[in-house]
């Protein structure tokens, strides 16, 4: 099980220590959210940047946005791995392709409420398929394990399909919910609150692995 703890949990005014603190995450999940697309505000390009100039390990940006064609260069650094995008936002289609272009991995996610059927018109193109266990916007919320059947329905699709993408979760993860993410083949877990309440943030991510 690879971890990527939720930066949007960590103490800004105190960020290289946070950073130090989870280095032996798998990769580092930045939550953009624009205040339209999830009824919250989290950190722009700008803080975006310095994290990715204060850490070796890899990015995973998540994109909660309407326009996310907009906003995908801002956040192209060197580090990025993935930059994630919601089939419910604007102009999905473009921006696979922008993210494409700029040799970036490909994420998709969607909402608890959203139907599986809708990812399949742009599945081939993904690198990381994200189902959120909660719905989005905000941290600290119950893991909503019902939404692990899009998981199981993932596994057996990329199984038919030949496909490769990866599997993420993202909401309520914690030392109780990670077993059943794992049965259900669950390849990449997001975690804020678990990890960043910890006094020692290294025993928490080793513990989700």
């Amino acid at each position: 099980m690879k971890v990527a703890p939720s930066i949007l949990t960590a103490d800004f005014t105190n960020l290289k220590e946070e950073l130090e603190s989870i280095k032996n995450a798998d990769y580092i999940h930045l939550d953009i959210m624009d205040g339209h697309f999830v009824p919250n505000i989290s950190f722009g390009p700008a803080i975006s940047k310095k994290i990715s100039e204060n850490t070796d390990i890899d990015l995973d940006v998540h994109l909660m946005v309407w326009q996310p064609l907009f906003w995908v260069p801002k956040f192209a650094f060197k580090r990025t791995k993935y930059i994630t995008i919601h089939i419910e936002s604007d102009d999905v289609k473009e921006t696979i392709e922008a993210i494409k272009e700029l040799e970036i991995g490909v994420g998709l996610s969607i909402k608890p409420k959203t139907p599986l059927k809708d990812l399949y018109p742009y599945i081939k193109k993904a690198d990381l398929i994200l189902i959120m266990t909660v719905e989005p916007g905000f941290g600290g919320q119950s893991f909503m394990e019902d939404q692990l059947t899009k998981v199981k329905e993932l596994v057996k699709y990329r199984e038919k399909n030949k496909l490769d993408f990866m599997i993420e979760v993202d909401g309520g993860i914690n030392d109780e919910t990670i077993d059943a993410c794992r049965e259900a083949g669950v390849d990449i877990v997001v975690a804020g609150s678990y990890i960043f309440n910890m006094k020692n943030r290294k025993e928490g991510i080793e513990s989700l692995k």
